[in-house]
């Protein structure tokens, strides 16, 4: 899930495990916020930093504004340009650059103050606090099965210090489209080796994850860690699981 992305929260049925076992599978792609770790405080604590450096670096601009009042701002860049839908370091520094041109006539100061302020927002954005089941997990799949990650926000897996783990990482910035999208589903398959039938997309959203990696010709896994949610009947993921460890033990039958 990204931060721009809310998980379904209606009435669901229980969810179906409509396949039996993982014989042919030879890669597991993994979603990354909400799924290896939580995002909502992470997004806060990274917003809490952008303003605290806005604070000694542009004490106009927290004059004039919140953090409730920069995120309206940057949802109402989104229209402008059809990337912002997808890369959002590209809006986060769209809106940034407006908010420094405003009383500033040198554009490359402008530039210079947008690129340091990311560079604070990334750098707290990637202290993520991983849940207690995902090194575990990464470790034991990583000994029998080709390992990938994609994503629609911007963390810097070598930052937060699990690259290593992956063979294949996909971000939506860099790649070009996002989830739900299938092409970026087909591309972490094409670039792991394996057929499309050969992989599984483990991820929190049934609808970009579950339902995006399904119609893209994958395998999907809802990892359910609300356990108050319940999916719609036609979630189409082939499991549920409450976490990674489930999701190990499953794969191993």
């Amino acid at each position: 899930m990204s931060e721009n992305h809310q998980n379904l929260n209606a009435k669901m049925e229980p969810a179906q495990h409509r396949w039996k076992h993982a014989a042919n599978i030879r890669a597991v792609i993994f979603d990354l916020d909400d799924t290896l770790w939580p995002i909502i405080p992470l997004i806060h604590d990274a917003e809490q930093a952008l303003f605290n450096w806005l604070q000694t670096n542009a004490p106009k601009i927290v004059g004039q504004h919140s953090i409730e009042s920069l995120r309206r701002l940057r949802q109402q860049l989104i229209p402008a340009n059809p990337r912002f839908s997808f890369d959002l370091w590209a809006l986060r520094h769209a809106m940034l650059t407006q908010l420094f041109a405003t009383g500033e006539p040198d554009p490359q100061r402008v530039k210079n103050l947008a690129d340091n302020a990311m560079q604070v927002f990334a750098r707290a954005r990637n202290r993520v606090s991983l849940y207690d089941d995902v090194i575990p997990a990464l470790t034991e799949l990583g000994q029998r099965f080709k390992l990938g990650s994609i994503s629609n926000g911007f963390a810097d897996l070598e930052q937060i210090g699990l690259a290593r783990h992956f063979h294949v990482s996909l971000a939506a910035h860099e790649f070009g489209s996002a989830k739900p999208d299938p092409r970026i589903f087909q591309a972490a398959c094409a670039s792991l080796g394996v057929a499309l039938h050969e992989a599984i997309y483990v991820g929190d959203d049934v609808v970009i994850d579950v339902q995006g990696a399904r119609r893209a010709g994958l395998h999907s896994v809802w990892i359910n860690r609300a356990t108050h949610m319940r999916a719609p009947r036609d979630h189409e993921a082939d499991f549920e699981c409450r976490d990674l460890a489930e999701l190990t033990r499953w794969l191993q039958t």
